[in-house]
């Protein structure tokens, strides 16, 4: 076990200085490496300490807490087979390199590596992300927890998952689908970004302790360098509450930004028509990225077994390009034209347990993502209009069939059958149904 935890920390040290060393000065990399070096110390003094059977108990804020408490380890492993048809996104592997055949892939979907550093009402975390694409920082950030109050209050900075709706912040680890709705990859990609958020909760005796506000101030531009001095707000308002055998939940969400106009040209719709707007004075301002966001879970027994019913909606306005619909997700300024579209799109799950303490789940799930809902069908793409591919609805129907063999493993069969809208005027023939197998380890 001490080998596995010495090589364990080896590879974070050595992950943790790669990315590091692309962007420091040779002063830099000197002041690294002692860095790297006295942690090692620090871990080898622990190890020994351990083994010889001596267990310092430091005292932080009046609570005990051994050294060996203090630092956690923890992450999992998700190995995949899909099959796809043409246009599919198999989420593992290269993309299709036959655009007119089905293809498969097997891979590493997410090898998620946790450190938890924790002292008194702080605490740091580092998840690193390791696949066979290669290796590198996912969540890194510092907490400062309620040293005041006693209450589940913190505020953290750093890269971290942003609170806006379920599925955004619901970790692959028990999510029920391989993937996250299509509108949520869209409007989030990476789910995760650069800045500062709050969260706040009652105390335990309060009424309100049913309630969470989160909010915080991004950069809008996901885990990558801040490209300009304006931020973005997200903010979400969460409840919980059980009421005798049911528990419910839901939320409310907001969105608000800002993305950064590349040239003079921006398109906002006009009935089912793109009109431009071409003025120098739009160069270098920025396009409102707004969006509301509503969730709700129920779970509750039936003679079947457990029952949960998830469902979520989220409409508003995004900034793209004429091509796609996506979020900016780069360290550097978009210089596309800018295209404004009215967007909604949400799910709706159902998960059944295959009996009363069955390690058997079922899953059923419907998943829209309209990226332009001023225009639909045969009003698509028209030259004037200026609309295309991108505008189109996506629907899919997914089914499948959990196994959580034990408490740390679980086995995923999933298939999903995607359908893009159609239109006359777009040579356009879609097919993107897909077939995840997921073997999922964690510790």
């Amino acid at each position: 076990m001490k080998s596995i935890i010495k090589i364990t920390l080896a590879i974070f040290l050595l992950s943790f200085a790669c990315v590091h060393m692309q962007a420091q000065t040779d002063n830099e990399l000197t002041e690294l490496e002692q860095r790297i070096e006295k942690l090692e110390r620090e871990i080898d003094a622990l190890l020994t300490r351990e083994a010889n059977g001596h267990h310092d108990i430091m005292t932080v804020n009046s609570v005990p807490l051994s050294e060996r408490d203090r630092f956690r380890i923890s992450g999992h492993i998700q190995t995949q087979y899909s099959w796809g048809q043409k246009d599919a996104t198999l989420g593992v592997g290269a993309p299709n390199e036959n655009l007119e055949e089905s293809f498969s892939r097997f891979g590493i979907r997410r090898g998620r590596l946790n450190f938890v550093f924790q002292e008194g009402f702080v605490s740091s975390t580092f998840q690193l992300e390791l696949t066979d694409k290669g290796i590198g920082i996912r969540s890194i950030f510092f907490q400062l927890n309620d040293p005041i109050w006693g209450t589940n209050s913190w505020m953290r900075t750093g890269i971290f998952t942003l609170p806006f709706g379920y599925k955004v912040g619901r970790s692959s680890l028990v999510r029920e689908s391989p993937e996250r709705s299509a509108i949520v990859l869209d409007l989030f990609p990476g789910e995760r970004d650069l800045g500062t958020m709050l969260s706040l909760r009652a105390p335990a005796h309060s009424p309100l302790i049913i309630f969470r506000l989160d909010a915080g101030i991004v950069s809008g531009n996901g885990r990558n360098l801040q490209i300009d001095s304006r931020v973005n707000f997200v903010g979400r308002l969460t409840t919980e509450k059980t009421i005798g055998r049911l528990m419910l939940g839901g939320s409310i969400s907001y969105y608000h930004g800002g993305v950064f106009q590349g040239t003079e040209n921006v398109y906002t719709m006009l009935g089912n028509a793109f009109e431009l707007n071409s003025s120098h004075r739009n160069l270098g301002r920025f396009a409102k990225r707004e969006y509301f966001g509503f969730d709700a879970q129920a779970v509750f027994p039936t003679a079947l077994g457990m029952t949960r019913i998830k469902t979520e909606y989220i409409f508003g306005q995004q900034p793209g390009s004429r091509t796609s619909t996506r979020s900016w997700n780069a360290s550097t300024r978009p210089n596309h034209d800018t295209f404004i579209r009215p967007m909604r799109g949400g799910y709706l799950m159902l998960v059944q347990d295959l009996g009363l303490n069955s390690a058997f789940s079922a899953v059923l799930k419907y998943d829209w993502y309209n990226p332009n809902t001023a225009v639909s069908g045969n009003e698509i793409g028209f030259a004037d209009t200026n609309t295309g591919i991108a505008d189109l609805r996506r629907t899919s129907y997914g089914f499948g069939l959990l196994w959580n063999a034990s408490q740390n493993i679980r086995l995923t069969a999933y298939y999903e059958l995607v359908r893009k809208e159609t239109s006359n005027n777009l040579d356009f023939d879609f097919k993107g149904d897909l077939f995840t197998v997921r073997l999922q380890y964690r510790f």
